[in-house]
């Protein structure tokens, strides 16, 4: 079974992407934060990645970058879903190696889109 690591401070923004990425047939995988999320996929690296911008420890795009750096760190289709919707934070992520990026509130089409459009369904 494929997995998706939900990288989330919000425990509410992890239950609800949960709720709509495992009825896809993914494993979901969590992590409060990009220290967390990098030690995870150092142990396994998972198909796809749900992540937030803005959390403690390490930030969705420190996390990034260096997730891109790790051996088979270029494999996982990385989502960034955040509230930071001005162009250079889109740009900087998209520079960093995220393949698509959604803004929050999300629903379920919104991400099925997205998953769509990266090729995970």
């Amino acid at each position: 079974m494929r997995t998706c690591l939900i990288v989330d401070d919000s425990g509410i923004v992890r239950k609800v992407a949960r709720r709509i990425i495992e009825p896809l047939d993914f494993e979901v995988l969590e992590a409060v934060n990009g220290q967390e999320a990098l030690e995870q996929c150092s142990k396994a690296m998972p198909d796809a990645i749900l992540l937030d911008w803005n959390m403690p420890v390490m930030n969705g795009i420190e996390f990034l970058r260096e997730l891109r750096g790790l051996d088979g760190g270029d494999a996982p289709k990385v989502i960034f879903c955040t509230t930071e919707n001005e162009m250079p934070k889109i740009q900087e992520a998209i520079m960093a190696g995220a393949n698509e990026y959604v803004m929050k509130p999300f629903d379920e089409d919104i991400i099925q889109s997205k998953f769509q459009t990266v090729g995970l369904i």
